[in-house]
C-alpha cells in the first residue's frame, strides 16, 4: 500500500494500480524502456493490473514480462469495462493511468487518475477526467515512487 497525505486535501491509501497498455505503457505494442524496472519496484506496494483491448497483440507477453495481472477487455466499448473493474477493486484504493477516451471513466472513478500524453497522444476526455497530467509514463510511475511530487502537485 502507498499512503500519500495531500496537504489540505485527502489522504490517498492506494492498494491497486490499473494501467492502460497502448499509448501509456507501450507504443505500437512495444513496452517503453524503463517501465519494467519501475513496475517491479511498485509491485512491492501495489497490486498491478493491465487493462487492454490488446489492439496490437502481445499483451499477454508484456503482462508476463512485468509479472502483473492481465485483464483483456471483451469486444465492445472499453470505457465501461475499465470503470467497472476499478469500481470492483474499490475505487478509493485505486490509482489509474491511461491516455485514451476509453480510459476517461476509470481515471475519473479512481482515487487518483493520471493521464499520459506520449507518442499516441491523449484523448481530451482522458485529460479532463484525470487528477494529474504527464507527458511520459515513466513520470507517471515516478509520481508513485516519489510521493512528494504528488503532494506538491495536488495540494490545495
Amino acid at each position: 500500500m502507498i499512503h500519500i497525505p495531500i496537504p489540505d486535501g485527502p489522504e490517498l491509501a492506494l492498494h491497486h494500480l490499473a494501467l492502460d497498455l497502448n499509448g501509456a505503457l507501450a507504443v505500437d505494442g512495444r513496452l517503453l524502456p524503463g517501465v519494467a524496472e519501475r513496475i517491479e519496484r511498485l509491485a512491492d506496494d501495489l497490486d498491478i493490473h493491465l487493462l487492454t483491448a490488446n489492439t496490437h497483440g502481445g499483451a499477454a507477453d508484456i503482462a508476463q514480462t512485468l509479472g502483473i495481472e492481465l485483464v483483456e477487455l471483451k469486444p465492445g466499448p472499453g470505457g465501461p469495462q475499465k470503470e467497472a473493474f476499478v469500481r470492483a477493486l474499490g475505487a478509493a484504493s485505486v490509482v489509474a493511468i491511461g491516455n485514451g477516451a476509453n480510459d476517461a471513466a476509470m481515471l475519473r472513478a479512481a482515487a487518483l487518475g493520471v493521464a499520459v500524453v506520449a507518442a499516441e497522444g491523449a484523448a481530451l476526455a482522458a485529460i479532463l477526467a484525470a487528477d494529474v497530467f504527464v507527458t511520459d509514463i515513466r513520470d507517471a510511475l515516478d509520481l508513485l515512487l516519489h510521493p512528494n511530487r504528488l503532494r506538491a502537485t495536488l495540494r490545495t
